[in-house]
């Protein structure tokens, strides 16, 4: 759901009302879903001693690299869809150099290149309440196997960044008949095939302001923030 410029979950509100001429005390109950940072609620009596129940966060899958367009991709992530207890992949692609399939290895925190621990860090910084992962994948076809590794980690959303498109590349796929939607390529593969919500994101000029998304659906959607 697109809503004032953000993509959430739908917030669930549970208030219980006693009446007042039967029991002294009201009991209110209100569970909702925030963004990042959750607050602490002071602690009350309980009648039954319970285990504390465990908040299962989404997953959501960002395909990073060195490029502007990736940072861009994470950063709308972070303020815009990222919640409480979510777990955070950030997925890196390199193109296979073996006769093996797709291979996906959970990066090492020695192992991690420059922009990956950076890309980490800021995750920490700004949302620390969620889990990040850092996954190498090495694969012949880079849109394929981003959809598949999508679908093998049960990603709830894919994000990725997007380029904007020239105006002569415009026209050579205005010339060859083919979509324009999402970017053309691996962007536009990942956005027809992912069997979760996948989301191209493009930063709009600084003029301006704001982001443009796309969906399987939804072509430049304009976010102001």
């Amino acid at each position: 759901m697109v809503r004032n410029g953000h993509i959430h979950s739908p917030t669930i509100h549970l208030k219980e009302h006693v009446d007042s001429t039967t029991k002294t005390n009201d009991q209110k109950t209100e569970g909702s879903i925030s963004s990042c940072h959750h607050k602490e609620t002071k602690p009350g009596r309980v009648a039954n001693s319970e285990a504390p129940i465990s908040v299962i966060g989404r997953k959501v899958m960002i395909v990073v690299d060195p490029s502007i367009e990736a940072k861009n991709a994470l950063q709308w992530a972070l303020t815009h869809t990222i919640q409480s207890h979510d777990i955070v992949v950030l997925l890196y692609y390199k193109k296979t150099t073996s006769k093996q399939g797709n291979e996906s290895t959970k990066v090492k925190a020695t192992k991690f290149p420059g922009f990956l621990y950076a890309m980490k860090h800021t995750c920490q910084m700004k949302c620390s309440d969620v889990q990040v992962e850092i996954f190498l994948l090495e694969g012949k076809d880079k849109g394929t196997t981003i959809v598949e590794e999508a679908k093998k980690q049960e990603a709830t959303m894919l994000v990725l960044g997007q380029k904007k498109q020239s105006m002569t590349w415009r026209l050579l796929l205005t010339w060859a008949g083919k979509p324009m939607n999402g970017g053309g390529g691996v962007v536009d593969y990942c956005l027809q095939n992912a069997t979760c919500m996948a989301v191209a994101v493009r930063r709009k000029n600084k003029r301006v302001g704001g982001y443009l998304i796309t969906t399987k659906r939804q072509k430049n959607f304009w976010l102001l923030a």
